[in-house]
């Protein structure tokens, strides 16, 4: 009796996009589908398992299987951006829904939090989602139906327990769905700690080569409220083009040599700049004194390459700061090889709960001394 050979690591899933083979050529590269429409069986019936473009698409289908597996999920769905992906998930609520979501967290749908979705029916609460005690407070027993977690936590990279809030949402009859982005399926899987739904901003890290918007989520189960969520897809037209979800099959082929080397430059970024004269505070879930390390370290095999940075000496010096640097780029996303710096607060506004003196980094491929003698030149100029 032979030995049955174990799952394919994280790695392998990745690398060999579940080692398909085009069946006609052979070739170890998938074709691009492109069609919109696809001719029926002769009695009406649609026997190829295809219909339309705007529900389905195989190029798409394939991603979501890649993406799954990944998850260690029945089934993913690949939407238009990270955007269309969150919002899908709210838009299968029942209408007047009570939603709890982080103070702090990625600005945009934050935004949407707060002044669309009331549009929409849904009531929604911001939460300092790192506090358990303060996320019980805040349920509506028999109203709250989603908590929305995000962990890391854009940008100032609080940590939630996930595990907690899962069980807090469970005893409430709600759903929680977790935005994943900067952890990506490499460091952490939600699903296996109890969310329901992971949601990852696919533009980031998965693609990793800031030329495609995408959003992607998995499912625990493949239950009523996916079933939901799809149809909200269906409906809203919110599918990700074959082009691009071909585009972000590539990305996700080298999603484990990028995010592993990013995430060691970023450790060593941030164990420097803690000591540096202009730094007053380096926010990194990896360094142990960071506020949630041990949470972080309880449920995520690595840190994530995303951090950011405080200075001494306020508000005109990080903006002076992230004007002087020339292998940083001041550019606004994160996750791509190239590495990145935004002065946030000015780009969220007034109402951002960014500190003014912060600087967001998104540690790419390039070598770390040169990173870091780059930022140390930016940041001696700006303070001098």
């Amino acid at each position: 009796m032979t030995d049955r050979p174990s799952p394919p690591k994280t790695r392998t899933l990745a690398a060999q996009a579940l080692g398909a083979i085009e069946p006609e050529t052979k070739g170890v590269v998938l074709p691009l589908h492109v069609a919109s429409t696809f001719i029926r069986d002769p009695d009406n019936q649609y026997r190829s398992g295809y219909s339309y473009g705007r529900p389905d698409n195989a190029t798409v289908r394939h991603t979501e299987a890649v993406i799954a597996a990944l998850e260690d999920a029945p089934e993913a769905l690949l939407f238009g951006s990270g955007m269309a992906a969150a919002t899908s998930v709210v838009l299968a609520l029942p209408a007047g829904a009570h939603i709890l979501a982080p103070a702090v967290m990625y600005w945009s749908l934050r935004n949407w939090f707060v002044t669309a979705a009331p549009r929409f029916g849904y009531r929604v609460d911001l939460v300092d989602m790192t506090d358990l005690g303060a996320v019980r407070a805040a349920l509506r027993p028999g109203e709250t139906k989603l908590i929305w977690i995000e962990t890391p936590a854009n940008p100032l990279w609080g940590i939630t327990d996930i595990a907690g809030v899962a069980e807090i949402a469970h005893k409430a009859g709600a759903k929680l769905a977790v935005d994943s982005t900067v952890a990506t399926p490499l460091f952490c899987r939600p699903l296996a700690l109890g969310a329901d739904v992971v949601m990852h901003s696919a533009t980031k890290y998965l693609n990793g080569h800031s030329d495609v918007i995408a959003g992607a989520l998995a499912t625990a189960r493949a239950d009523e409220f996916w079933t939901a969520i799809k149809t909200v897809r269906a409906q809203h037209g919110a599918i990700l083009g074959p082009f691009e979800a071909w585009l972000l099959m590539r990305g996700l082929r080298t999603l484990d040599a990028r995010v592993r080397t990013q995430t060691e430059s970023a450790m060593a970024l941030a164990r420097r700049l803690a000591d540096h004269p202009s730094v007053a505070a380096v926010l990194y879930p990896g360094l142990p004194a960071f506020p949630g390390h041990a949470i972080a370290a309880r449920q995520m095999s690595g840190f994530g390459a995303m951090m950011s940075i405080r200075l001494k000496s306020g508000e005109r010096a990080a903006i002076d700061a992230a004007a002087r640097v020339e292998i940083w780029k001041r550019a606004t996303s994160l996750g791509g090889v190239e590495s990145l710096i935004e002065h946030r607060a000015s780009v969220e506004g007034p109402n951002s709960p960014c500190p003014p003196d912060l600087l967001r980094l998104s540690v790419g491929l390039e070598d770390p001394d040169d990173l870091y003698a780059d930022l140390d030149r930016a940041l001696r100029a700006a303070n001098a």
